[in-house]
């Protein structure tokens, strides 16, 4: 009830509806984008701003900077030689001119640039033929009895929004603007507790960052570390975590069965296995122990780089599941996938007596009946699947534990629907997430808030790095031979293409696409048995070219990053990547892990165009040196910052607005040491910040 009441007396709770200025249809485009609240608009903050609160002459004008101008039309040329365009020569008095250059124009426009008309313009300056330029630059026409004042302030541009032209944003997020309060109606955070970080209030913070004064610093605004933008920042990850940790409250307090068992199971598990365990895997191990024997369900993460043996760590946690009376569930994103466990799984716990069923969407008629039954009555002590496991009318006699694999790869209501198939009362299954993505800490500490980290960093013995090499694109018909070489020894290769098909020329980049690719390599390799596999192929025809693959009746298998995560082809040691100068450096690292996984020696190969940019010969050059996924992680995010990382788009889990975790990860060690003092002494301040920042998504609270 309190927090009910709370939220209503929160300004920024009103409906945009209700703003003067708004009309129905306006307000309907807006919810259509997730604009429903007036502190929708208050956080939906500037991208750049421009400073038009001065006038530069031409001849003072300097390549790459914005600048303003005023003057009158001196000539005006249109052409319509390889495209239209139309140039427009401004005279300022200063001894220079500038020209106005546009391509996208309509009649009406040209009749307008009359010689003699004066202007103001505003744009980026370029360096042109004849002098400085400005491409499709804003302007407007002036009346020289009473031309207009110059802006008092920076000019705020801010992101589009679809449908809404950009003057029609700046209008409304100004109407919004117009009922943000002032003090303590505003502010959350407690003003102890932002006095004592040194923050500015919320109100100050968004009027300052909205309507920015002249002479502020635009270097340190476009770098994110004015203290406006910290203070928003620092609250917008105190939301995140607060929700997360708000999450694992809820969790916990369903309870579960507390999983006791002697470990006899898993010591004939362990014993049977033909490798020995490393130190992590048997550290991560007793973690996993020591959760499964509480009554509340454990929410475990478990990273590890590819092949360190996190599937053994969770067969482990499922044998000593099953030896206490308990059912498990593994579920994996895709079909091969999931597929690779259920070998594994029958592999090491069908010679123990402990049946592994099968459950996927392949799986239909009489045998789903079937394997439903066996699922329902407890017969089936492990089950292996996709989706398929998390459908309606899959029963479970006592599921105990529930292993995900690459959660992120599933939708929320999935993995909800997952948790509800416990003991049919307020329990729930333990919950083991598996992850071969490296998260580097600071992204781990904020994206996981809700879950224990474990961290396998330890690989089996004898496994041999992947020595990775680049390779100018000039020398392709050497590493054509390398392959050819590598197949007549009887091993296999995977050859990766960013692209299916030949990119138009508007792309920008020399792609290999992976049609006109395998064309090429069947003609200059015509005794190897060469495969394709895409992102276009049905599930049924991926399925099938990687079992052919992986049984080595294909030599060398050209991919798209479709095999970014993909079955374990011990046989495959040499790996070639097209165009690696455009693949970020998590994803190649997750290429580069297809190889290696057996006794031989493994080469990875980065095949690039030149010249590379700064950013894509760090990528490579961190590649080359490391092996680490962790490492490699780290580097990533101070490259390109969180992006895909964490797979939000399909976690349900809201994309940040202000804060980046790569530039603001120095924050977090007061954002948790907040969050605990906020739980502790203002509950209702906690749950009040998580539905300003978040919203809606605070509804899948234990997903």
């Amino acid at each position: 009830m309190a927090q009910a009441e709370a939220s209503r007396s929160d300004p920024g709770e009103a409906s945009l509806a209700d703003l003067a200025g708004i009309g129905a249809r306006l307000a309907e485009k807006l919810a259509a984008r997730g604009f429903h609240r007036v502190r929708d608009l208050w956080l939906h903050l500037p991208r750049r701003y421009e400073d038009r609160t001065r006038l530069t002459a031409v001849r003072s004008l300097r390549p790459g900077e914005a600048a303003q101008v005023e003057g009158q039309v001196e000539a005006v040329e249109r052409s319509f030689r390889s495209r239209p365009v139309l140039k427009v020569a401004l005279d300022d008095g200063s001894g220079a001119t500038l020209v106005l250059r546009f391509f996208h124009f309509r009649a009406a426009q040209v009749g307008q640039f009359q010689h003699g008309r004066r202007l103001r313009v505003f744009g980026t300056v370029r360096a042109g033929q004849f002098g400085p330029e400005m491409v499709h630059p804003s302007y407007r026409w002036l009346d020289d009895q009473e031309p207009p004042e110059l802006s008092r302030g920076l000019t705020p541009v801010y992101p589009a929004i679809e449908g809404i032209g950009p003057t029609v944003v700046a209008r409304i997020v100004g109407l919004a603007l117009d009922r943000l309060p002032e003090g303590a109606d505003l502010e959350l955070l407690p003003d102890a507790l932002r006095e004592r970080l040194g923050l500015p209030s919320l109100g100050s913070a968004l009027r300052f960052l909205h309507r920015p004064p002249p002479g502020v610093d635009l270097d340190r605004l476009a770098l994110g570390l004015d203290p406006a933008q910290r203070r928003l920042a620092f609250e917008e990850l105190l939301a995140h975590h607060l929700s997360l940790r708000r999450q694992r409250i809820a969790v916990l307090a369903r309870g579960a069965e507390p999983i006791q068992a002697s470990g006899r199971l898993v010591d004939a598990l362990v014993e049977a296995l033909p490798f020995r365990l490393t130190g992590a895997q048997r550290a991560v191990f007793e973690q996993i122990r020591t959760d499964l024997g509480k009554a509340t369900p454990m929410q475990r993460l478990v990273q590890g780089d590819v092949g360190s043996g996190k599937t053994v760590v969770a067969a482990m946690a499922a044998a000593l599941t099953v030896e206490a009376g308990y059912g498990v569930a593994l579920a994996a994103p895709t079909e091969l996938l999931a597929e690779q466990h259920l070998g594994s799984l029958q592999r090491w716990f069908e010679p123990l007596g402990i049946e592994v069923a099968w459950l996927a969407g392949k799986v239909t008629g009489k045998a789903r009946s079937r394997t439903l039954e066996r699922i329902a009555s407890g017969e089936a002590a492990i089950v292996v699947g996709t989706h398929a496991l998390m459908q309606d009318g899959v029963e479970f006699a006592r599921l105990g534990l529930a292993i995900v694999d690459e959660q992120h790869r599933f939708g929320v209501r999935q993995r909800l629907a997952l948790a509800e198939k416990g003991s049919g009362d307020r329990r729930i299954p333990h919950r083991l997430v598996m992850t071969a993505t490296p998260i580097p800490r600071t992204l781990a500490m904020t994206a996981y808030a809700d879950l224990d980290v474990s961290i396998i960093d330890e690989l089996p013995p004898g496994r041999t790095p992947v020595v990775t090499v680049a390779v100018n694109a000039e020398r392709r018909d050497e590493v054509v031979q390398r392959i050819r070489a590598a197949c007549a020894e009887g091993r296999q290769a995977y050859w990766v293409c960013p692209l299916i098909e030949e990119p138009d020329q508007d792309i920008g980049f020399e792609a290999q696409a992976a049609e006109s690719t395998y064309a090429q390599l069947c003609q200059q390799l015509p005794e190897l048995r060469i495969g394709l596999i895409h992102g276009r192929l049905k599930g049924s025809e991926k399925q099938q070219i990687m079992r052919a693959f992986k049984a080595g009746e294909i030599d060398l298998l050209v991919a798209t990053t479709v095999i970014e995560v993909g079955v374990d082809v011990p046989n495959a040691s040499l790996m070639l990547i097209e165009n690696a100068e455009r693949l970020g450096l998590a994803q190649l690292h997750q290429l580069r892990g297809r190889v290696g996984r057996g006794a031989a020696s493994s080469s990875c190969v980065l095949l690039f165009n030149a010249p590379l940019s700064a950013m894509a010969r760090q990528r490579i050059e961190t590649l080359r040196a490391s092996n680490d996924g962790f490492v490699i992680a780290e580097k990533d995010l101070a490259l390109r910052g969180p992006g895909e990382l964490l797979g939000t788009r399909q976690t349900g889990q809201a994309a940040f607005r202000i804060a980046d975790l790569a530039r603001d990860a120095d924050l977090l060690p007061r954002v948790h040491s907040s969050a605990e003092q906020l739980l502790r002494e203002h509950p209702e301040c906690a749950d009040r910040l998580a539905a300003r920042w978040i919203g809606a998504a605070v509804r899948f609270a234990e997903a």
